[in-house]
């Protein structure tokens, strides 16, 4: 008899529709599965076996055939276990399941019969939502995961004998309650306050700015002038994710496999410090099976890169090109795949190995050769695309023991918020969400500044050598200050500000 369940195949970060046809025929014993599954899918056999005996079920005597369609289209991990049990059990006669095809079947199984979360759930469902697929069993550890996904009944399974008399109608289960975004978003906390940072107002005003327009930025400072505070304080400050971006995010650390069991939907936008240890693969995505990389994790918040210098040229080298684009491609002899990358850099450096280059509170112990070798781990290109370049000094003590309060990361984030808004108002209708983003003809229809602006952005680009992808992120800095401001023009002080931030490669790399 011949039986079909439904499961779903990622690739990158989507999920493709798999039909598990299982026939049992008679002549001798066999058992076999076709359709490119990889070894963990492979392997089913035995856990299904173990499965099926546990749960009080049978493994179909025969000539077991297992297809996995599309053919072409390779099978990866282990939650296809639930769709290859219950179809053997549906193929074998074991129990009657006419709804198999609506239902989407997603789990590992144990030997014991109960199921276990899977990495990925939360594109599979939606890409069976995008494919008219309205009902989804999965393991009750990744209930959480998609429990704000609307228009899908969601039964939470604990083990293979629900799944079964759920299918057959003998005892349905329950279909969880979904959770709106909004009330998700609502349970949202704030980790790192501005308030607890004393002193360094031009950090504070940088950090503000990069926020508002969505920049990269760059602190370089002393140790211990709070470079890392800084940088974990910007999540904080940056406005809530949209639904939409809610379900982008998660997306990717789900098929990364790195939510942690029971966890739902991302309210918070993500903040990515890999360690300087960290492998070319591990920051921009790759291995043999196309991973998406820390800057992938990072996608629509911060990836803080703590001692810039410290890691490898390569690994640098290639974040030029996510940073550009806004997505990272990465092609293997086994998969090729795209993952979104549209994250903020955010890095901390100190200005050479001892770290007191140029402080005003203890003298350099390093030399001139020490400090040039130091700077130029990083590359010009690379500083080319960071947009605000910030030096940070040790807090005086008189300061840190100041009394009051400083302004509060809501104060400063009711003013980002309200620079993105107009933002979004401006680019309506585009892929683009914030000034960073902007390019080509919509840089020069929202970017043109008065003509006492241009005749000071011309003097800055020959005083400084600027490139033209360096002016033009002059001309994207100012956009944001402008709508900080409320200015409906650039206007000379915006641009004067914006050139401030640029200055830093001239001191430090004499560029």
């Amino acid at each position: 008899m011949l039986a079909r369940t439904l499961c779903f195949a990622l690739v990158g970060v989507d999920g493709i529709p798999v039909t598990v046809e299982t026939d049992v025929a008679g002549g001798m014993g066999s058992f076999t599965m076709v359709g490119l599954p990889d070894a963990a899918v492979r392997e089913s056999r035995d856990r299904v076996t173990g499965a099926l005996r546990n749960s009080g079920f049978r493994m179909p005597t025969g000539k077991v055939t297992i297809n996995l369609s599309p053919a072409d289209v390779r099978k990866e991990g282990a939650a296809f276990d639930l769709s290859i049990a219950v179809s053997l059990i549906a193929a074998s006669r074991q129990a009657g399941m006419p709804e198999l095809h609506r239902t989407l079947l997603v789990g590992e199984l144990s030997l014991d019969g109960s199921l276990v979360p899977v990495r990925g759930a939360l594109s599979m469902v939606i890409s069976a939502r995008e494919q008219g697929i309205d009902s989804v069993i999965l393991p009750r550890g990744n209930a959480a995961e998609v429990a704000s996904v609307e228009g899908m009944l969601v039964y939470p399974c604990e083990n293979l004998v629900q799944a079964v008399e759920h299918l057959s109608g003998k005892m349905p289960l329950l279909a969880q309650e979904q959770t709106p975004y909004d009330e998700m978003r609502r349970l949202q906390g704030c980790r790192y306050d501005l308030r607890d940072v004393r002193g360094q107002q031009g950090a504070r005003r940088a950090l503000e700015i990069a926020a508002a327009g969505g920049h990269n930025l760059l602190l370089i400072g002393v140790p211990g002038s709070g470079k890392t505070m800084l940088a974990r304080c910007l999540p904080g400050i940056l406005p809530s994710m949209t639904v939409e971006e809610a379900f982008e995010t998660t997306r990717i650390h789900s098929v990364a496999g790195v939510l942690k069991a029971g966890q739902g939907l991302l309210t918070e936008r993500p903040f990515r410090t890999p360690h300087h240890s960290a492998s070319l693969p591990s920051l921009i995505g790759g291995g043999a099976n196309a991973r998406p990389g820390e800057v992938s994790l990072a996608h629509n918040g911060v990836l803080f890169l703590d001692e810039l210098p410290e890691y490898a040229r390569a690994t640098l080298e290639g974040l030029r090109q996510p940073l550009e684009d806004g997505e990272v491609t990465v092609s293997r002899v086994k998969a090729r795949t795209q993952f979104k990358a549209r994250t903020m850099l955010v890095a901390g450096m100190n200005p050479c190995p001892c770290g007191y280059y140029g402080s005003r509170t203890r003298p350099c112990r390093c030399s001139e050769h020490e400090i040039r070798r130091y700077l130029d781990r990083i590359s010009g290109p690379l500083l080319d695309r960071i947009d605000l370049q910030l030096e940070v000094d040790a807090v005086p003590v008189s300061e840190i023991n100041q009394a009051g309060e400083a302004e509060s990361s809501e104060s400063v984030r009711a003013r980002v918020e309200n620079a993105r808004r107009i933002q979004q108002m401006r680019l309506k209708g585009t892929d683009m969400s914030c000034n960073a983003h902007l390019q080509g003809d919509l840089l020069k229809k929202y970017c043109a500044p008065d003509e006492k602006a241009v005749r000071l952005l011309e003097m800055a680009v020959e005083k400084y050598g600027m490139s033209m992808r360096g002016y033009n992120r002059v001309l994207k800095v100012s956009r944001t200050i402008a709508d900080l401001a409320g200015e409906e023009k650039i206007l000379p002080q915006h641009v004067a500000e914006a050139i401030q931030y640029r200055t830093l490669d001239q001191k430090y790399w004499g560029r």
